[in-house]
């Protein structure tokens, strides 16, 4: 027997009743469900208008989910530039490299709640107190070949560092880090962030903030320098 929906001529009976045939044919074409006009009264055809009528909820409840996605990723990031404008205004009040240096680790410590920060400047640097999280190290990134492919793309990386990379950044702390953000520091040095969390600092992540934090403490550094 002949289809009717293959004939060139159809007639309302011959849909009807490929319908009544295939009960599951809305289902696999729900554009068309929901283009369908039913009157208005009871009977049978409510099934149809209740079907239209929660495809249009389970529409609405996905976009509503999207929405609150986005209010919440946009709460977060006002709260990040908060942060990354105190920092700055903090750094930029600093008029000595030790205050820019002590600055910029407590803030990143305290409000942005990095398990391990290491600041590492090149050349000599006289009026610089030793520290657990600073190296000064005076033979410039020679003296570091392990991060020369970082230090040589001028941008931050974020992600997994070899345990070379980590040992020479991070030292004894090294094994607790399993994640980090290194910022060049143009000719001064670097500024690294360690995170126990793998997550934390990932591979195709967003750099905007870390390239503003390098960006305003190369400036604090060389204005206190400037200044000094």
């Amino acid at each position: 027997m002949t289809d009717p929906l293959l004939d060139d001529e159809l007639k309302a009976s011959d849909v009807a009743a490929y319908l009544q045939r295939h009960p599951q044919f809305l289902g696999q074409y729900p554009e068309l469900a929901r283009q369908l006009v039913v009157p208005r009264e009871q009977g049978a055809v409510a099934s149809l208008a209740s079907y239209q009528l929660q495809q249009l909820r389970e529409k609405i409840a996905v976009l509503e989910r999207r929405l609150g996605e986005l209010t919440a990723v946009a709460a977060d990031n006002e709260k990040l530039m908060q942060r990354v404008h105190d920092l700055n205004v903090t750094m930029l009040r600093a008029h000595t490299p030790a205050i820019a240096a002590r600055s910029v680790v407590a803030r990143l410590n305290d409000d942005f709640h990095i398990d391990q920060v290491r600041l590492v400047l090149f050349g000599n640097r006289p009026g610089l107190p030793p520290a657990d999280w600073l190296a000064v190290v005076a033979e410039g990134p020679a003296a570091m070949p392990e991060l020369a492919e970082i230090l040589a793309q001028h941008e931050p990386f974020a992600g997994r560092l070899s345990a070379e990379r980590l040992q020479r950044l991070f030292g004894a702390q090294a094994a607790g880090i399993h994640s980090a953000a290194v910022m060049p520091l143009d000719e001064l040095g670097l500024l690294a962030l360690g995170s126990s969390d793998a997550d934390r600092f990932q591979p195709g992540m967003g750099t905007l903030f870390l390239r503003m934090i390098a960006a305003t403490m190369t400036a604090a550094l060389v204005r206190a320098e400037d200044g000094a």
